[in-house]
Parts: C-alpha cells; sequence; structure tokens
C-alpha cells in the first residue's frame, strides 16, 4: 500500500513537472508573438503590419544587453585611442597638433557646389508634385475617351521617366565635367539616386488615382513629409510617435560625427600610411604590395561596420526621431533577423538594408518575376544595385574601377545558391564564412581603390589615361623580389637554444 502511494505521488509529481513546462514554453511563445507579432508558422495566417511602431534592433539590443553595450563602448575607446594617437604622432613628428578635421574639410570641399547641386536635385523632386496633379486633372478630362486616356498615360510615364534621368543626368554630368571633393560627391550622387527612387515610388502609388475620383491624391504636405521621411515606399500616412525627444536625435547626430572623425583618422592612419606614396617610385615590390593589402583587412572591415551605423542607423534614427516617424526597422530581416547573423547570402542582403531591400522588391522584382521568372528577376535586381553604387563610386573618386561590381555583383550572386542549402544545414559555419567573405573582400576594396587613387595622382600624365582604364594596372610596376628564401623554424629554435 505505500509502494503504491509513492508511486501514485512520484506519477503526480511528473506529470506535474511536464504540465509545468509546457505551460512555461507556451509562455514564451506568447511572449514571442507579442514582442515580435507572429513566429514563422504564423507568417501566412497573421501577417504583420507593413509598418508599426517599433525601435531599431541596435537600439534595443544595446539599452538591454550589457554585453552589446560593452561591445559599444569597446568602439568609443577605440576611437578615443585613435584619436590620441593621432594627436601625439603629428605632435611628435611634425610640432603640431592634428585632429582630423584637415582630411575632413579636404573631403567636404566646395561645399557651396554641392549645396547648389542637392538644391537642384530637391527642385526636381518637388516639381514632380504640381506635375502629378496636371497630369491627375487632365487624365479625369480624358476618361471618356480611352484612346486619348492611353496616350496621356504613355506620356505620363515618359515625364516621370524624364524626372528620374534628370535628378540623376545633370549632377553626374557637373560631377563629371570637374571634380569634386569626396565627401561633398558622395552627399551628392547618394541624394539623387533616393530622390529619383522617392519620385518613383510616389508615381507607382498615385497613378491608379489619377483615374479614380474616389480615391483623393496626397496633398503636399504628406509628399515633402515622404521626401525626408527615411523611408522609399510611399503611403498617405505612417505610424507616429506622440513627441520629438531632441535629446535622442542630438545623441544620434553626435554619433554621425564621430563616426565621420572615426573615418578621418583610418584615414590618415592606414590608407594614407600604406599608400599614399603609391606610384611615386616606378617600381614596387608584390610583396609590399601583399603585406599593405593585409593590413588594410582590419581597418576596412571596421569603416564598413562604422559606415552601416552611421547611415543606417545613427542617420536614419536622427530623421526618425524628428518626423515623429515610428517605424525604426530600417536594417534586419522579419524572419531571419540580424543580418551580423546570417547563414545564407540571400538573408544578408535582405536584411542589410531594409530600406533599399523593399523598393528593389516591389519597384523591380515582382513587377518583373511574372514576366521574366524569378532567377532573372533577381539578376537584374543586382545589377541595377551595382551599377547604382558604381556610379555613386565612379563619380566619387573620379575613375572607373568596378572593384565593388565584381565583389558584390559577380561573386556575390554566385555564392546565393551555395549558401542558400548549405546556410539552413550549417549556420554555425556559414555565418564565419560570410564574415570571412566581408573581412576580405572590404580588405581589398580599400586597398584597390586607394592604389588606383594615388597612382593617378603621382604617377606621370600618359597618352592612355582615361576615365575607365585603371592606371594602376601599369604605374607603378609590381615586381617580385628576387631574394626569397624560407627557413626552417624548427632550425631556428635549435640554433637559438
Amino acid at each position: 500500500m505505500a509502494n503504491q502511494k509513492t508511486h501514485v505521488i512520484r506519477t503526480y509529481r511528473i506529470t506535474r513537472m511536464a504540465q509545468m513546462e509546457t505551460d512555461d514554453l507556451r509562455r514564451r511563445k506568447k511572449e514571442i508573438i507579442l514582442q515580435n507579432g507572429f513566429t514563422k508558422q504564423d507568417d501566412e495566417k497573421k501577417p504583420k503590419p507593413e509598418f508599426m511602431l517599433r525601435e531599431s534592433p541596435l537600439t534595443t539590443i544595446i539599452e538591454e544587453s550589457l554585453h552589446m553595450r560593452a561591445i559599444h563602448h569597446i568602439f568609443v575607446v577605440i576611437l578615443l585611442i585613435i584619436f590620441c594617437d593621432t594627436v601625439i604622432y603629428d605632435f611628435v613628428e611634425h610640432g603640431k597638433i592634428n585632429i582630423g578635421l584637415r582630411t575632413i574639410v579636404h573631403g567636404f570641399g566646395d561645399i557651396r557646389r554641392c549645396a547648389k547641386l542637392w538644391l537642384f536635385e530637391l527642385a526636381v523632386a518637388l516639381s514632380f508634385y504640381p506635375l502629378l496633379r496636371i497630369y491627375a486633372a487632365t487624365q479625369k478630362l480624358f476618361k471618356n475617351f480611352p484612346a486619348a486616356c492611353r496616350m496621356w498615360s504613355i506620356f505620363g510615364i515618359l515625364g516621370v521617366v524624364l524626372l528620374e534621368v534628370l535628378v540623376i543626368a545633370v549632377p553626374s554630368w557637373d560631377l563629371n565635367k570637374e571634380y569634386l571633393a569626396m565627401g561633398s560627391s558622395v552627399t551628392v550622387t547618394m541624394e539623387m539616386f533616393r530622390l529619383a527612387m522617392k519620385i518613383h515610388a510616389t508615381a507607382v502609388a498615385c497613378a491608379p488615382r489619377c483615374s479614380d475620383d474616389g480615391t483623393p491624391l496626397p496633398t503636399f504636405k504628406h509628399y515633402v513629409y515622404f521626401l525626408f521621411a527615411p523611408t522609399l515606399m510611399y503611403r498617405d500616412k505612417y505610424p507616429r510617435t506622440k513627441k520629438i525627444r531632441w535629446n535622442v536625435v542630438l545623441f544620434h547626430f553626435m554619433e554621425v560625427a564621430a563616426i565621420i572623425f572615426y573615418g578621418s583618422f583610418f584615414w590618415e592612419r592606414f590608407v594614407l600610411r600604406y599608400w599614399s606614396d603609391y606610384g611615386i617610385e616606378a617600381k614596387i615590390e608584390a610583396g609590399t604590395v601583399v603585406r599593405r593589402m593585409f593590413a588594410c583587412v582590419l581597418p576596412g572591415i571596421i569603416s564598413f561596420i562604422m559606415g552601416f551605423y552611421c547611415l543606417l542607423h545613427a542617420w536614419h534614427n536622427a530623421f526618425a526621431e524628428m518626423l515623429k516617424f515610428g517605424d525604426r526597422l530600417f536594417y534586419e530581416d522579419e524572419i531571419t533577423k540580424e543580418w551580423w547573423t546570417a547563414s545564407q547570402f540571400s538573408w544578408y542582403y535582405r536584411a542589410w538594408n531594409r530600406v533599399v531591400y523593399f523598393w528593389l522588391r516591389d519597384h523591380i522584382y515582382r513587377p518583373l518575376a511574372p514576366l521574366a521568372g524569378s532567377s532573372i528577376s533577381t539578376l537584374v535586381v543586382f545589377v541595377v544595385s551595382s551599377v547604382a553604387h558604381e556610379v555613386i563610386l565612379a563619380l566619387s573618386f573620379g575613375f572607373f574601377y568596378p572593384v565593388l561590381f565584381m565583389e558584390f555583383g559577380v561573386c556575390g550572386l554566385m555564392l546565393l545558391p551555395l549558401t542558400a542549402s548549405s546556410g539552413r544545414r550549417f549556420p554555425s559555419a556559414l555565418n564565419f564564412c560570410i564574415w570571412l567573405c566581408l573581412f576580405v573582400g572590404n580588405g581589398i576594396s580599400w586597398s584597390l581603390y586607394a592604389m588606383e587613387y594615388f597612382a593617378r595622382q603621382n604617377c606621370p600624365p600618359s597618352e592612355n589615361d582615361s576615365f575607365f582604364i585603371p592606371k594602376s594596372w601599369s604605374c607603378p610596376e609590381i615586381v617580385l623580389k628576387p631574394n626569397w628564401t624560407f627557413q626552417n623554424p624548427f632550425t631556428l629554435i635549435r640554433n637559438d637554444y
């Protein structure tokens, strides 16, 4: 009897423990659903809203995780150490203190010309709205004449294309005619593509309304808000916060300024140190080039992370806070989460820049996929994105050198199918491989662009000089070191002892 009672009690305890574990799992699942809106299984049943009130992932992680906050502090400390190193080096070597302002002033030189080009781009973007109103009014007059309506629709499409070409072609022509400082050129070229994408998104969203009397066109206030909002998808309304936290705005702009100084220190301590004399001598040893390229791997990946943090986190969050824009998810995939944990290159491309990804998906991939198929549409998306990046780099550096196109537009595209299945089977190993590719790729990019930039400055002019032909291929001459030897390390150890 006692044994039977003990058995009942033991069975009850096991059942109770299993029930408690089940309740705990249910509670955790419920918390995940409340936080994320849906789980992967509920994706098709209850899709998340397109825009919703949410903070950026790094904002949440840094606030909630002491480990991530420590990593953030480590980067700040590295900045302070590099700042002190730069000050001490310049004071000892040159007898004067330099805090990176020389590089910043030179990089953002001729700011007036930069401002004029940006104002031109903004004026073209603003002119789209009255033209949209004129087009809509005329379209409604032609609604009883189908042939005239079709002709007017074609005219409207050509008008949108003309505005997009105008906002891109005129600044490109001006920058190609006369070189503008690198930082100013990057600002102008990135803004011209951003505004062209804004025009296109607004035209696509408003096209059905021009022939439908029941749906009014957006107001000019809505359009201007969209031009400065940190999104490329036009909607009449977005989730809005209740107030502007000016301390948050100031903090993010201070982060942007700090990263600009961070970049200037890296330029002076690594790029100028290793590559500023490239092309002065007629010959250079291959070993020296390889050693310098490896030395640029760590600065290259740190600059890559800084660029991501500066543009997609600090800058976007500052404008989102000023405009009360509630959706701060500028980077991250809703299913695969953060890009830095990706084990497939397709995940990485989706999560790295969520703002541009959605525009490419909705305005290129989805319209083209039913006609050309998924593979061709993906290829077109990669080509368009790569060409835009190459235009920015070519106009900013003053020469065409498609290193980034080959790395991400060719090699990155080839890695999509290779990591599709293996990334699911071996997520940890493939995440390691992706980071290895990012490290090596950024180090090569840093080196090759710097080599070409200084070769064009230091090498004597030639009749074969061209905007499209790299000068670093012919000047200086890269030669092998004739006295390379290999010593047995065990022999060295034996001799030492």
